[in-house]
């Protein structure tokens, strides 16, 4: 792949701020709406009304062809993981402040090592565990492990950083033969349909407002998946993931504004050392790949 020209690097950034704030308003109205409504009605009708520009992505890039797949099975493993992620941050958001649930979500990354060396063959050196350890203290100064664990709805959080871990392994396995435009596809579609088998066991019927705020949750989510991807095709890994961590900002934000929530000092430090962990991990991976020889272009796939 040829460098990123500092225009594409500018447009990257650009994108990755647009998506993270606009995830992050997708996360205040959910927290809003799982007040009155079950989490599974809310992951219907996220995945449903992200349909509509997910759509508009399959029509402008490729059609119908693009979602042609020898490796369905893969992406139907992915999208039902990506399903329960949802739904335990959702369960997370109606049961804590929406600052602590983002924090928390910030351990994804030391998942994500850990993850690597099954599920990827990949070695991780005594830099990047020195820096896993380190990440976790600050998740448990975070969760505060105890009885009240499970009411405080930290451990579904976690579960969440956890789940989004292996979806990225995943991402990162599909993607060296999956376009763009397949892999959001399926990540929308899926959930859509396995909580639209779940509807009967949990159902409030919305006021048309609120229909109306779950219909533009869906299409923030869409958009901002979409920006998202777009992000990391103009920048490199190592230029834009810093920037998502801004969603810590607009959550404490939305919930100041919101419900009137002030995040304690024990989240913050905890938040501080993880992101600071997270940023490390990032470093030692762009290093390590900056000192790899250069490898020939792989020979195209056929399809």
């Amino acid at each position: 792949m040829p460098a990123s020209s500092r225009e594409d690097i500018q447009r990257g950034i650009v994108y990755v701020l647009l998506a993270v704030f606009t995830f992050s308003a997708v996360n205040a109205l959910i927290k809003w709406l799982s007040a009155v409504y079950p989490v599974t009605e809310l992951v219907f009708f996220r995945s449903v009304f992200a349909l509509a520009p997910t759509f508009a992505l399959v029509a402008t890039h490729g059609g119908i062809s693009q979602l042609r797949t020898r490796r369905f099975g893969e992406h139907l493993a992915r999208a039902f993981i990506q399903f329960l992620s949802m739904t335990s941050i959702f369960t997370a958001f109606s049961m804590m402040p929406l600052a602590d649930a983002i924090a928390i979500t910030f351990a994804a990354p030391l998942f994500m090592t850990v993850l690597s060396i099954p599920l990827l063959g990949e070695r991780v050196g005594i830099h990047r565990w020195g820096a896993v350890v380190v990440g976790f203290a600050g998740v448990l100064l975070m969760v505060r492990p105890g009885p009240g664990v499970l009411e405080s709805g930290a451990i579904f959080a976690l579960m969440n950083a956890f789940l989004s871990a292996s979806v990225t392994i995943a991402l990162r396995r599909l993607s060296v033969t999956e376009s763009s435009t397949t892999l959001v596809f399926y990540q929308i579609i899926i959930p859509a349909g396995l909580s639209t088998l779940l509807l009967p066991f949990g159902w409030v019927t919305p006021t048309w407002t609120d229909a109306g705020v779950m219909a533009l949750s869906g299409t923030l989510a869409g958009v901002g998946q979409y920006w998202w991807t777009q992000a990391f095709r103009f920048a490199p890994a190592s230029v834009a993931a810093p920037f998502s961590y801004t969603s810590m900002i607009w959550a404490v934000a939305f919930g100041y504004l919101i419900w009137g929530d002030v995040p304690t000092l024990p989240l913050f430090t905890g938040a501080l050392i993880v992101i600071a962990s997270s940023l490390y991990i990032l470093y030692r991976e762009t290093v390590r790949h900056a000192a790899r020889p250069p490898q020939p272009p792989a020979a195209p796939t056929q399809s």
